[in-house]
């Protein structure tokens, strides 16, 4: 078994780490320790979330900063606040016994004075999101003269986020004597710009395979109508007493009604969107990573960058839009050798990505059925029956209440006593699960009516609820456009980001996206004007429920007369 101290790591470092519980390295610490000890050659690490790339590129850079020169020797740029603060956090443990060493975690949302305070004191490591980075760089506190190493943490997910530009920005105003460390858990066509662009013929390792799921993470999914994939959560939440995980949603507005109504039924959960301040998000993250919290709602923007170990199942409400997103969402659990979970709740129309699911993530996924009210209340009465067995009694504290308590109970067989004493958890499940419908999908289940949880006939829709209204856009692939810049395009033309968005397809010279149909008059006349890079939006109502369909035949004619004055063709 190798070990840290076979590294080539400082004895201080390797005090410190132990202190941590570091025994044996990871893989990917394995290749990068001492390859950035040894070497000033760039190096591009494909490598999941959770495999332990911050000791693999902080170690050595902790080892080899000069503490006797203030100035900023490293930046390391990642995606979220989180993210940076979790670096900064570790990098400080790291160093604990190393000389001097400081460290600076830079992000909005935090008072930007307090931060060119402690910049202009001396600080040798920086950890930015790159909006502030760049923003601190303009303003020139923020000075690169000396920098010896740059690191981009999940690069891949800053690119999903749209840093493209301020990443762009910050490696240009950075020194070309430098070593450029680029860690991603995918390799988009993106990435490989910035490191055809910024790196020199950078060393590359792989560990596991390029684009795929993390080895010990399992994928299950289920296929309801939506207007049961909240009772199908309940569901899953119920049979897994012990789940400690993370629910996606696709908008803040979702997230927020998921959270309420988790809330309200008595589980165990909170959200975290884009409407919190700093104080309620880290609140939230506070009792979520100390285990106060079971089920955390997010977003994909609101979750990236999350840091938190032990986590057993990640459930998608709903599928992201990219499948690469999904290797992102997936590999938040299943860590440090530890197995994970990750569920899809998926409607009829949602089914068909498995394929490119199983394909992106070199996994099978496998179909299950939802656990019915029987199987819960076994399962729930038998996780009550280990728990009691495994119970550690502490004497002194329960002794002063024994007599009362045996006085209580004393009139009661063995028998008697344990039916009572386990009933008290298995009639609330029995009593709610009494007459609980089958939540299942059959494949050619349409217009026909399900029973819900509280056994009531329901009416099903014809398609999803809440329903859509399907629109095209003049911009596509060809226009740089992205997933999130079709949201944020949406939020900011209709001026309200509560809106819930739907199915999104970017082709090459046009797009469609969907909006729930509440908003689907006010969607056309909240794009007349816009703009996006210059060009002048149009955007229609269409016809045309297939994707890849054509875009109405006015807009081929309007092309046609713009020509080359917004577009190359």
């Amino acid at each position: 078994m190798e070990v840290f101290t076979q590294l080539g790591l400082d004895d201080s470092i390797i005090k410190s780490i132990g202190e941590l519980g570091f025994v044996e390295p990871t893989p990917v610490q394995k290749e990068t320790i001492p390859l950035i000890l040894n070497s000033e050659k760039d190096l591009i690490a494909l490598a999941q979330t959770g495999t332990g790339k911050t000791a693999g590129f902080g170690l050595p850079l902790i080892q080899k900063i000069d503490t006797n020169n203030n100035n900023i020797h490293a930046l390391i740029l990642a995606p979220t606040r989180e993210l940076c603060i979790q670096i900064t956090r570790d990098i400080k443990l790291y160093s604990k016994y190393s000389d001097k060493v400081k460290t600076i975690a830079v992000y909005g949302g935090a008072n930007i004075a307090i931060q060119i305070k402690t910049i202009k004191k001396g600080v040798h490591i920086v950890v930015g999101t790159p909006g502030r980075t760049l923003d601190l760089l303009k303003r020139k506190v923020l000075k690169f003269n000396a920098l010896r190493w740059l690191v981009l943490d999940e690069a891949d997910e800053m690119l999903n986020m749209g840093f493209k530009e301020e990443l762009d920005a910050i490696l240009s105003g950075t020194p070309e004597e430098k070593q450029t460390l680029l860690f991603s858990a995918t390799m988009p066509r993106d990435v490989r710009r910035i490191a055809q662009r910024y790196m020199t013929k950078p060393e590359e390792i792989t560990i596991g395979q390029k684009n795929k799921g993390a080895d010990n993470v399992s994928h299950h999914y289920y296929v309801v109508t939506a207007s049961n994939k909240y009772l199908t959560l309940k569901r899953l939440a119920d049979i897994n007493p012990d789940i400690y995980g993370i629910v996606f949603c696709r908008t803040r507005a979702e997230t927020k009604d998921i959270a309420g109504k988790l809330m309200n039924d008595g589980y165990n959960a909170d959200a975290l969107h884009g409407d919190l301040s700093q104080a309620q998000r880290d609140n939230v993250m506070s009792r979520f990573r100390k285990g106060n919290l079971q089920l955390l709602i997010a977003t994909d923007v609101a979750a990236r960058g999350l840091d938190v170990n032990d986590l057993t199942h990640i459930i998608n409400y709903n599928l992201p839009d990219e499948t690469e997103m999904y290797i992102h969402r997936s590999g938040r659990t299943g860590r440090a050798g530890k197995f994970g979970l990750s569920i899809s709740i998926m409607s009829q129309r949602e089914r068909r990505k498995v394929i490119s699911l199983e394909r992106i993530t070199g996994k099978k996924f496998q179909f299950n059925k939802v656990p019915g009210g029987a199987e819960i209340c076994e399962k729930r009465l038998f996780n009550l029956i280990d728990k009691i067995e495994n119970v550690e009694i502490d004497e002194a504290q329960i002794e002063k209440y024994l007599p009362m308590i045996y006085q209580k109970f004393e009139r009661f067989e063995h028998e008697e006593l344990i039916k009572r004493f386990v009933s008290v958890e298995f009639n609330r499940f029995l009593k709610y699960y009494k007459d609980a419908g089958d939540l299942n999908m059959n494949k050619n289940e349409r217009n026909i009516g399900s029973r819900n949880d509280s056994g009531k006939q329901r009416k099903r829709a014809r398609r999803d609820q809440p329903g859509y209204a399907r629109f095209f856009i003049n911009i596509g692939k060809r226009d740089k456009l992205s997933t999130a810049e079709m949201i944020g395009l949406v939020n900011d033309c209709m001026k309200n980001r509560d809106i819930s968005i739907g199915k999104i397809d970017i082709l090459k010279n046009f797009s469609f996206f969907e909006i729930e149909n509440d908003y689907e008059s006010k969607v056309v006349k909240a794009f007349n004007g816009a703009n996006y890079k210059g060009i002048k939006l149009d955007v229609q109502l269409s016809k045309s429920e297939k994707k890849g369909a054509h875009p109405p035949k006015s807009d081929w004619r309007n092309r046609k007369k713009r020509g080359n004055r917004n577009r190359k063709y």
